[in-house]
């Protein structure tokens, strides 16, 4: 057997709304197993600031790219200016996401737009791209970005958790249809994370409390608890799973 099979020296990993949270998480660690890294989302900024931090740290190169995954003609040059730094891509993680809390009663059809533009839609076409070059490579990995939102009933999000079955659904028939051309593709269903992006919402004791109750490990995950999946994922570990769907939930699914 091979030493380290998480081993992603000189690998291309692409990570679309990677400056922050679950995504930068995931660019340290991949960085971290020497991959050289894209690092895309709207705050170029960040991601460029994140950039030099790996490339710093770990001596890998970090490419930042601006890119709104809601408009079409970003992706496309988000993937032109990957391949024309890199001249491939090995794995390809869809992390952004958006999402509007209310009742469905008040949902309008720009909320409704909004999330399905970047939650399905540009997902959707990133990952068209990224089959057009790993056609090519005749390998490559996609790594979605899910929920469990997609796998059961939440109030208050409909649209959301309706994107987020579509991702689902969406993965499994994209490694039906590309699994010829050597490209592996799954996602990752996150249950409660606890990230910056939520630490506002967990600061009411009550409400955390009353939301720990239905996980049965009563506790939040971590980025890196999400992280660890899409190492394994990326990684040469993985290379027989393709069109799954890994919940990251503490227990969630299991009440």
């Amino acid at each position: 057997m091979k030493g380290n099979l998480l081993d992603l020296t000189g690998k291309v990993i692409l990570v679309a709304g990677g400056s922050r949270g679950l995504g930068a998480q995931m660019v340290r660690d991949f960085a971290g197993q020497g991959a050289n890294l894209v690092i895309a989302s709207r705050n170029k900024e960040a991601c460029a600031r994140l950039a030099e931090d790996i490339a710093e740290e770990y001596k890998v190169e970090a490419l930042p790219i601006s890119c709104d995954m809601a408009n079409l003609e970003d992706i496309k040059q988000m993937y032109k200016e990957t391949l024309d730094r890199f001249g491939r891509i090995d794995v390809v993680v869809n992390n952004a996401g958006v999402n509007r809390t209310k009742p469905a009663v008040e949902v309008t059809e720009e909320d409704f737009d909004f999330i399905f533009d970047v939650n399905i839609k540009g997902l959707f076409f990133s990952c068209q791209e990224a089959a057009k070059a790993m056609i090519d490579q005749e390998s490559g990995k996609i790594i979605n970005i899910s929920s469990v939102g997609g796998l059961k009933p939440y109030k208050r999000i409909v649209p959301y958790t309706a994107s987020k079955a579509a991702v689902i659904h969406l993965t499994k028939s994209l490694a039906s249809e590309w699994a010829r051309y050597g490209i592996i593709v799954n996602s990752i269903a996150p249950g409660l994370i606890s990230t910056e992006i939520n630490e506002k919402e967990f600061e009411d004791e009550k409400w955390l409390n009353k939301i720990l109750k239905t996980i049965p490990m009563r506790k939040l995950g971590e980025p890196q608890d999400i992280s660890n999946i899409a190492l394994y994922l990326a990684s040469e570990l993985s290379n027989y799973v393709t069109g799954q769907t890994i919940p990251v939930d503490g227990g969630t699914l299991t009440e």
